[in-house]
């Protein structure tokens, strides 16, 4: 007997008579076949895939099915597979994609463009696996915490100009157009001096020909600038892209990026992402109406309560939450600081009367309403509400509330104050601090998640659009990933075989409407031709039995 220091495999020149089959290589509790048994559960055609539902083909070779290149995106954006091109190597030699696909392997470009043309369809399919985990019961639908995050785009910041920035490359351009004009003077002005002169220009070039050239590029430099500063002054934009289009330079804590502010409204009961949405607006106060909306359509509820931070504070978006049922938890930020640490009296210090319509002061005298009212440059509407000024001028408390050279106190108040009090209202109330802290172990989940141990951080395409199905496919991996944890493979699966089974059924009732009459064949043309497509197994149909 050999002693033999190490374990053996078996000899790649040995012969088997009955090689293993893929199936082998795939076991039951293989996380691989929840994507199969998730997709085939899925209604490509109405979701919007393009050849989803197709019959018979024309001439050519036939398309792939979309439902193998959503299972090998699926499985590439929740094992961190995000490139066409490592995803086309995968599937070559991946045993998991090999199973998951049966042996195809489409190549990158196939791959690329399923993505890029299937945008809005991969949005759809985020969507529905929302109403599939609502369907499932994992979804509270009574908080849920909004927050955004930036991720960087398919473009570099040195590609994203302003205003300013293009007003200082005009300058700079025109600074070297003079100095090329001087500089072909002074050629012209050599080019006249006897034959046996020096032939270098003032710049170190040949005389005449390179100056004329740089000369031409410029020119051709400066209405390139030009033209892009006309067009933002048509437009009202204050940026543009030369690389992404709608990309925009995004900053926060002094920290700037080229990309996307991505929104998201997470659900209390296990953290899914029920809403989200990609913006190219860097501030966050003007989204938060929009994304518990959104949430609350999703969640199908009548009312909902939503937390976010600090920086989605905005009357005018409380004001619509409030008029649609939507109960909101934002933090206030302290405007008064740099005056409190004066000694100055703040805004708080004076105590509003509404019956009587007046402020009073701390020293106790009335502030009433002027005539008119003020706009601030959002269109916001203000009532001005002042002191007397004989009063004032002998006020003891002058020093600490008005400067040297005020002659009164003034106070303005927005015309819908009344939503903001009644919000601080329910701030100060004992349960506002516990929700307030629910929201960063909501919120921040998903990003973090993502980011960390993902490394999802930036967009590999272009364009508002795609970057949305992009978005949508990775929201999609993140709670794919989490049902499947809370879930297991054995529920999930069972779950999705009854999906696949029920759209089974509702395909054939609507191709027998369809049919009317036209014969058994059509009827059983369909409904093989939609299991095929849909995936759906008979062992899944007994499952779901």
């Amino acid at each position: 007997m050999t002693n033999r220091p190490f374990k053996t495999g078996v000899s790649r020149a040995q012969p088997s008579l009955l090689p293993p089959s893929v199936e082998d290589y795939v076991g039951p509790d293989n996380p691989v076949r929840a994507i199969e048994a998730y997709v085939g559960a899925l209604d490509l055609a109405r979701l919007g895939f393009r050849h989803a539902g197709a019959v018979g083909g024309g001439a050519g070779q036939p398309p792939y099915d979309p439902a193998d290149l959503l299972k090998l995106y699926l499985y590439g954006y929740l094992n961190q597979l995000r490139s066409s091109r490592r995803l086309e190597r995968e599937a070559g030699r991946n045993l998991e994609l090999i199973w998951l696909l049966h042996g195809l392997t489409p190549g990158y470009r196939t791959i690329a463009k399923f993505r890029r043309d299937n945008w809005a369809a991969l949005k759809a399919a985020n969507r529905s696996f929302v109403l599939v985990a609502r369907e499932l019961g994992l979804l509270g639908g009574t908080l849920v915490a909004i927050d955004g995050a930036f991720f960087d785009g398919n473009a570099s910041k040195g590609s994203i100009a302003t205003r300013k920035r293009l007003a200082a490359e005009l300058a700079a351009i025109e600074r070297d157009i003079e100095a090329y004009g001087a500089a072909l003077e002074a050629t012209d002005t050599a080019e006249a001096d006897p034959p046996g002169g020096d032939d270098r220009g003032p710049d170190g070039g040949r005389k005449g020909g390179d100056v004329g050239r740089e000369m031409a590029a410029l020119m051709a430099e400066r209405a390139r600038r030009q033209a892009e500063l006309d067009a933002l002054a048509a437009s009202g934009e204050t940026q543009v892209s030369r690389t992404d289009a709608d990309a925009r330079l995004l900053t926060k804590r002094g920290h700037t990026i080229a990309g996307y502010n991505v929104q998201i409204a997470v659900d209390d009961a296990h953290k899914l992402i029920v809403a989200s949405e990609v913006v190219d607006d860097g501030n966050d106060t003007g989204q938060l109406h929009a994304m518990a909306q959104a949430a609350r359509d999703a969640l199908a509820v009548e009312t909902l309560t939503v937390v976010a931070d600090v920086g989605y504070f905005n009357g005018d978006t409380l004001r619509a939450c409030e008029a649609d049922a939507l109960t909101a938890y934002v933090p206030e930020a302290d405007k008064n600081r740099r005056l409190a640490k004066q000694g100055r009296f703040t805004l708080k210090a004076f105590v509003y009367g509404a019956a009587e319509d007046v402020y009073v002061c701390p020293a106790g005298a009335t502030l009433r309403p002027m005539a008119g009212h003020t706009q601030d440059a959002a269109g916001k509407r203000y009532v001005r509400y002042a002191a007397l000024q004989s009063g004032c001028g002998a006020c003891r408390l002058r020093a600490r509330c008005l400067t040297d050279k005020a002659r009164r106190r003034e106070v303005h108040r927005w015309e819908h104050q009344d939503v903001v009090e009644r919000h601080r209202a329910r701030m100060a109330a004992p349960e506002a601090d516990a929700i307030v802290r629910r929201r960063a172990a909501l919120a921040e989940h998903p990003f973090g998640t993502l980011k960390c141990r993902a490394g999802y951080r930036h967009f590999l395409v272009r364009g508002f659009d795609r970057v949305r199905g992009e978005w949508g496919l990775m929201a999609l991996a993140y709670n794919f990933t989490r049902v499947l944890a809370i879930l297991g493979l054995d529920a999930f699966v069972a779950a999705m075989a009854r999906r696949a089974a029920e759209l089974l059924l509702f395909s054939l009732r609507r191709a027998l409407q369809l049919a009317g009459g036209v014969g058994a064949g059509f009827l059983t043309r369909s409904g093989i031709g939609f299991a095929r497509n849909s995936a759906v197994t008979r062992a899944q149909i007994r499952l779901a039995a």
